[in-house]
């Protein structure tokens, strides 16, 4: 009788620890948050501020790095060239497609995101994840 009323016991202290709840959890749904590569210098703990300042660098470098390729300068070549490009799992910049018709435009477009600097890589679920990106070129003379 001591072991059947031991034995109910415990069956009663492990059944209301199973119940116990732990938080919702959707068996169906699982999100993950993924965080974006980091400019060098762009460190931050406020995602919103790391995200605001890469969109600044990026657009600062391409800018600055700008080149008109003088043949398709004097020829009044113009074209919207769009670049898609990942930052791999290394943090580095690899050219997925260049989308144009003129191939200087081309180039100097893949020429300018090819300098981008090394970076952090994008994380998913703490492990560095290539993160893809598209850029356009608006080359225009003005003539």
């Amino acid at each position: 009788m001591k072991y059947l009323i031991l034995v109910l016991c415990f069956s009663f202290t492990f059944t209301g620890f199973a119940q116990e709840t732990w938080g919702n959890v959707d068996k169906n749904k699982v999100s993950m948050k993924e965080i974006a590569p980091v400019w060098p210098g762009c460190e931050s703990n406020d995602v919103a501020k790391t995200d605001a300042c890469f969109n600044q660098k990026l657009a600062q470098h391409i800018q600055s790095n700008f080149r008109y390729p003088t043949n398709a300068w004097k020829n009044n070549i113009q074209e919207r060239i769009v670049v898609t490009f990942i930052v791999n799992t290394k943090g580095e910049v690899e050219i997925k497609k260049v989308e144009g018709k003129n191939k200087e435009l081309k180039e100097e477009a893949q020429r300018n995101i090819l300098s981008i600097p090394k970076m952090k890589p994008g994380m998913l679920a703490g492990k560095p994840k290539a993160i893809e990106y598209m850029v356009p070129f608006n080359f225009k003379t003005g003539k």
